[in-house]
């Protein structure tokens, strides 16, 4: 009993630190994919050393298994993703690291192998292998499924690739995935839509990043994702930023455990708002409800919280407005659809109201959605403005109570300072011409919109963010073509007038055309009676009866005396001619004969 009390000490400070410390990560598996040497493409310089690199870090960091391969061709990969996906059947957490080219066609990423020629745009489902089929590979790991993708460079093959469909879309880098599998985390080495930089040295900015934080041991992989982003902005100046799609639980998931030792001291509590404003940053970087929800579930007062709600209110708002939009569009179908029937009047009221209030509430969730748009930009704004002024300093002075409404922290300018900024940027890179106001009219819509056509992006043109600011400004010139008036001529960035030599002026292709020769007036001549305007078949003829056509000509005669009532005209049928009526004229319909008269009696 007495040496039983004597161990007591040593088992309550066992509990506590296997209390404290995170889940063991238990079977680790990997498998890293580089490809180099492309055979219809040029060759790539640093993915095989980012692979290498990869992989040596996942083996230092005691990984079970760690397979690397490089310049696999289609058939080879296909054959490496089925062997790896019997590996982590047994597996707790299975990585997988893919460094060469992707491409991403109408909205579907596929990673390419070195053999592939992709000729076509339908080639990619035949010699490109598709991210679902990578995701497919980790599905039965049972703690953590990660896909690391480094594959968002400048893509040569959609450069060339003939268009069987016009209308297919082939997009720069790689496009945005919400993976439908639990505890999975896709990480792209740019953010979708853009794309990454191999730098200067041996390893891309996004790899040396990685060996550098992902195995940090007891880091939550979210958290070390976020070490990654901050590094790679900083190295390749605000250029490029990668991104993490999906979501795990509230639990802690580091790639490598901490290791317990009985003499381990208490680190130093981390600073909470640098904790806080990292997790806020991720949330942001996902960008979905189910994010925001376990963020406040952590988090669920202070600055950051406000920030929080106001992101969950915005998303509300956008998807209240698309029901409103699909409840309008329906409405409206069915109104059309009674009228092409013919129902009833009652029905076809009951239905012309109803698609006039579905009407009415997509427009009040389209105004709700916009302000919340801008609520959320412009707290957005305060939070950079505060990390820039201090970055290591804590917003405790900001903090707000949960439910209080950031906007009201913001001064008023915000939003327009933000539709400034924004509009400074498209004009930059040709993309606006107006004065930067502030005001986000619908000219700024049309050139934020012409930015997206030619940068390849897909931003809401519907309100300026930051999102907006930070991509025009990684464009480091012009991107909209110069458009110039008529007369003038593109000459660099500037519209130069177009001067035509003498006898030539510019026409309306905006090329100079010799000019023609002024031709001579027409002489004025006396305006005809309205009788001798007509077409001789329009003018006053007889139409007989069945007594005889020649006849009615000398009735018509008899009737002259009548022609001063009726303009000098008259009409002859079957019951004989009389002038024409006051204010009327006859117009020939053509035909005549018996019992078809030639011409008609029009009154105006």
């Amino acid at each position: 009993m007495r040496n039983l009390l004597r161990l007591c000490p040593l088992l309550l400070a066992a509990v506590l630190l296997s209390g404290t410390a995170p889940a063991f990560a238990g079977n680790r598996v990997a498998l890293v994919i580089a490809n180099s040497a492309y055979q219809h493409a040029p060759s790539l310089t640093n993915p095989v050393n980012d692979g290498a690199v990869m992989a040596k870090t996942l083996k230092e960091a005691g990984f079970n298994s760690v397979d690397f391969r490089h310049d696999l061709s289609a058939l080879d990969t296909r054959r490496v993703l089925r062997d790896f996906a019997d590996a982590t059947r047994n597996a707790d957490i299975a990585v997988v690291y893919y460094a060469g080219h992707g491409i991403e066609v109408e909205g579907s990423n596929y990673l390419i192998p070195v053999d592939a020629k992709l000729e076509r745009d339908t080639d990619v489902y035949d010699e490109a292998l598709s991210l679902d089929r990578v995701l497919v590979a980790v599905e039965p790991a049972k703690q953590l499924r990660l896909v690391i993708l480094d594959a968002c460079r400048d893509n040569p093959f959609g450069k060339t690739m003939k268009r069987t469909v016009a209308a297919r879309g082939i997009g720069r880098g790689l496009a945005q995935v919400e993976p439908t599998s639990p505890n999975t985390l896709i990480a792209y080495s740019a953010k979708a839509g853009f794309t990454a930089q191999d730098g200067d040295g041996a390893n891309s900015p996004f790899t040396v990043a990685l060996s550098k934080h992902l195995t940090t041991p007891g880091l939550d992989v979210r958290r070390a994702f976020g070490f990654v982003r901050d590094d790679v902005l900083k190295s390749t100046g605000n250029k490029q930023e990668p991104f993490v799609y999906g979501s795990l639980g509230g639990e802690d998931v580091p790639l490598v455990p901490v290791k317990v030792t009985a003499a381990a001291t208490v680190a130093p509590a981390p600073n909470p708002q640098a904790d806080i404003r990292r997790d806020y940053e991720l949330a942001l970087q996902v960008g979905n409800k189910a994010a925001w929800a376990a963020f406040l579930a952590q988090h669920p007062d202070g600055f950051y919280a406000s920030l929080a709600k106001l992101q969950v209110e915005k998303i509300g708002a956008e998807q209240a407005h698309a029901a409103a939009t699909e409840k309008a569009k329906q409405a409206e179908a069915e109104r059309d659809r009674l009228a092409a029937l013919g129902a009833q009047k009652d029905a076809q009221a009951k239905a012309a109201a109803d698609a006039k209030a579905a009407e009415q509430a997509q427009l009040a969730a389209q105004k709700a959605k916009e302000q919340a748009q801008q609520q959320a930009a412009a707290a957005e704004q305060q939070r950079v403005n505060l990390a820039a002024a201090a970055p290591s300093a804590a917003p405790a002075s900001t903090a707000s109570p949960a439910g209080t409404n950031v906007a009201t922290l913001t001064p008023a300018t915000a939003p327009a300072d933000l539709s400034r900024s924004v509009q400074t940027e498209l004009g930059r890179v040709g993309c606006f011409s107006g004065a930067a106001d502030g005001t986000w009219s619908t000219s700024s819509q049309r050139s934020l919109s012409q930015f997206n056509r030619y940068a390849g992006t897909k931003l809401d043109v519907k309100v300026a963010s930051t999102d907006a600011l930070d991509a025009v400004k990684a464009k480091p010139s012009r991107v909209c073509p110069l458009v110039c008036e008529h007369g003038f001529k593109a000459d660099g960035d500037k519209c130069t007038k177009i001067v035509c030599r003498e006898g030539y002026a510019v026409n309306d292709d905006n090329e100079c055309e010799k000019k023609r020769a002024a031709k001579p007036a027409k002489p004025a001549t006396a305006k005809r009676d309205d009788g001798d305007e007509r077409p001789a078949r329009q003018r006053p003829q007889a139409g007989g009866a069945a007594g005889g056509y020649g006849a009615a000509a000398g009735i018509a005669a008899a009737a002259g005396a009548g022609r001063a009532a009726g303009g000098g005209q008259v009409i002859c049928n079957s019951t004989g001619c009389r002038p024409v009526s006051r204010g009327c004229h006859l117009e020939y319909r053509g035909g005549g004969g018996p019992g078809n008269d030639a011409n008609a009696e029009v009154c105006r």
